[in-house]
């Protein structure tokens, strides 16, 4: 797996994109004023820092964050600054993608213990005796 923490500087030209819009965070008149949400679309399909493997893994894991283009789409309005968000927001997507490309354990599956398996099927008995004493009497019993 290769390194995924970016900086801004690392990206080819056309595999990363910031888009700036009015933000409902805090802010007072400046939300009014100023473009502070930030959005980074990362251009998945584009990049050449993961192999198709891995961005197939990325595709998976990551669909609901996907638009219609395959594009992937990380969106921030915490903070006042313009800056700051575009920064929050690269960390987010660095976060993603290592969620995304982090190997997942095999779950091994193991055998239920005779005891265990004995145990639920006495509960299932006494639990159906005490459900059959609480009924009406059939007639002929």
């Amino acid at each position: 797996m290769k390194k995924t923490s970016f900086t801004i500087e690392e990206f080819q030209p056309g595999e990363i994109q910031f888009v700036f819009s009015r933000s409902s965070g805090p802010g007072g008149q400046n939300v009014n004023k100023v473009n502070t949400k930030a959005t980074v679309i990362f251009h998945l399909a584009e990049t050449a820092r993961f192999n198709e493997e891995e961005k197939n893994r990325i595709r998976h894991a990551l669909r609901t964050y996907l638009d219609k283009n395959g594009c992937l789409q990380v969106h921030c309005q915490e903070y006042r600054s313009q800056w700051a968000n575009r920064n929050a927001a690269l960390e987010r997507l660095d976060k993603l993608l290592h969620m995304a490309l982090r190997p997942r354990k095999i779950r091994k599956q193991t055998k239920i213990p005779r005891g265990a398996a004995e145990k639920r099927l006495k509960n299932k008995k006494q639990r159906a005796e005490i459900k059959r004493l609480r009924s009406r009497p059939q007639p002929g019993e």
